[in-house]
């Protein structure tokens, strides 16, 4: 990892909890930006306001993968707060209908609804980026044992002994034996 300018970015290929991580922050980002702004009274943002929405999730998705330390819950937390305001400024600047948000008298009950969301979906993405690694780490080590039980797997388990398979005994009783004597089939 190397720093520049104070933040530590990743070298080489991002993990997969890193991956879900960057994909949970940004469409967590756009869909509580949007639901917000619906359920205080303005429109579902369309056009401008959907692809500044949208480019939005993929920059902030984008930070969250290459940024050390996005694992811990008080960057995403940081992450998030910023993407929600970042989300409120935009639809503001796209001509976005007016909201409750803007001023109005719900904005403090807004406001917590927002620090609400952000803190509980930070928490539920640290959670699932301590599972994924979990989940990934016993997949590994079930790849490294498979070859093992498998090899132990393909060997014989029952010794057939020296009694026949019932199966080749039904074969052997369902063949008929009747036909010419032996003396006239010469």
């Amino acid at each position: 990892m190397r720093a520049e300018r104070g933040v530590v970015q990743r070298r080489g290929p991002l993990s997969t909890a890193a991956r879900l991580r960057a994909l949970a922050v940004g469409l967590l980002t756009a869909t509580l930006a949007m639901t917000a702004h619906t359920m205080s009274g303005g429109a579902v943002p369309a056009g401008a306001a959907a692809v500044l929405l949208c480019v939005l999730a993929v920059t902030l998705g984008a930070v969250t993968a290459t940024v050390d330390r996005t694992a811990d819950g008080r960057i995403l937390f940081a992450l998030l707060a910023v993407g929600q305001l970042i989300a409120h400024v935009l639809l503001s600047v796209a001509g976005h209908a007016p909201c409750a948000a803007s001023g109005g008298p719900l904005a403090i009950p807004m406001l917590a609804a927002h620090t609400a969301a952000v803190g509980v979906g930070s928490a539920l993405i640290a959670a699932g980026g301590r599972l994924c690694r979990a989940a990934t780490s016993a997949m590994r080590a079930l790849a490294i044992e498979l070859p093992a039980i498998l090899a132990t797997a393909a060997a014989p388990a029952v010794n057939p002994g020296d009694q026949p398979l019932r199966s080749t005994l039904l074969l052997d009783a369902s063949v008929s034996r009747r036909g010419p004597p032996v003396s006239l089939a010469r």
